[in-house]
């Protein structure tokens, strides 16, 4: 069985912290009710604490929207823009229209984004990226490693049936797990690359 892995963060940083961002890319692929969210949200604060800096991509079902009807954004939009922004001292949001055009794919989406250290991305579960499977037993279903060559770690609130191929945490200890996304997240160029093979 491939050993826990625990700590070690520290001699990890500086190879990973590297201010030139080449930014290094993860999946979090899971059964809905595993915990993605949740262990995304409790290691973004635990990442940021080691010094580095953290984006997310998250896929949404197509109904989704970030505006509220009725406001000058909203009513832009249905005039017919392509593209709102919307800008205040605090954040911005780019709102893209497709307006029937083809949803885009995880690498146009990646190549959007600001260069950071790492990006963590929930969703895209048929996408080549290097992913790191969230399993909880409770669920009662399944682990996704069988079936998903992409799965290089696992995080898990068991031991039991865990492959000895793939180094794992324990899915309450954040400081591991954040130990294994730093070893085995993928550069940027990489994942790229694995997802024009589709």
């Amino acid at each position: 069985m491939a050993a826990p892995v625990s700590g070690g963060l520290a001699r990890l940083r500086p190879a990973v912290l590297n201010r030139s961002h080449n930014m290094r890319v993860i999946g979090l692929a899971g059964w809905s009710g595993a915990g993605k969210t949740i262990l995304i949200v409790k290691l973004i604060p635990f990442l940021r604490e080691q010094g580095l800096s953290v984006s997310t991509l998250k896929h949404a079902h197509h109904a989704f929207d970030v505006d509220q009807p009725g406001k000058d954004s909203y009513l832009h939009r249905e005039a017919g823009a392509c593209e709102v922004l919307v800008a205040s001292s605090r954040r911005f949001a780019l709102m893209h229209e497709l307006r029937g055009a083809p949803e885009p794919g995880l690498s146009e989406l990646l190549a959007r984004m600001t260069p950071v250290d790492l990006v963590l991305v929930e969703g895209f579960k048929r996408d080549k990226l290097a992913k790191l499977e969230v399993h909880r037993a409770a669920n009662g279903k399944p682990f996704l490693y069988p079936e998903d060559q992409a799965i290089i770690a696992l995080a898990s609130d068991t031991v039991e049936g865990l492959p000895a191929h793939l180094p794992h945490a324990h899915l309450d200890d954040i400081a591991a797990i954040a130990g294994l996304i730093l070893t085995q997240a993928s550069a940027l160029e990489e994942t790229l690359a694995d997802l024009r093979r589709k």
